[in-house]
């Protein structure tokens, strides 16, 4: 597993205060690292059928943690892409923002 993924894992996991995401099963996609699920039980590394795929480059995906990019301004321009539960992704937005 990279150290990316490794960041990410636990920077999902504390902007979620140690909760969970109920809507579902999400998975991101960084391009060239690896997947993090995300779900009821929180963040973790794997790479599992999910409700919906969150899919970016390293960079984008930083920067949409950091608070710099906006998710839907992400996916508004291509730097994020969405397959799945539209309303779903929407809902994870929120957490991540």
């Amino acid at each position: 597993m990279s150290d990316t993924i490794d960041a990410a894992v636990k920077a999902l996991n504390e902007k979620m205060d140690g909760g969970g995401f109920d809507g579902g099963t999400a998975k991101f996609v960084i391009e060239g690292e690896g997947a993090i699920m995300i779900d009821g039980a929180g963040a973790r590394a794997g790479d599992e059928e999910a409700d919906v795929t969150l899919t970016a480059d390293e960079e984008t995906f930083r920067a949409i943690l950091d608070g710099a990019e906006n998710p839907t301004a992400a996916f508004m321009s291509g730097k994020l892409t969405v397959d799945g539960d539209m309303g779903l992704a929407m809902q994870l937005g929120t957490v991540l923002a």
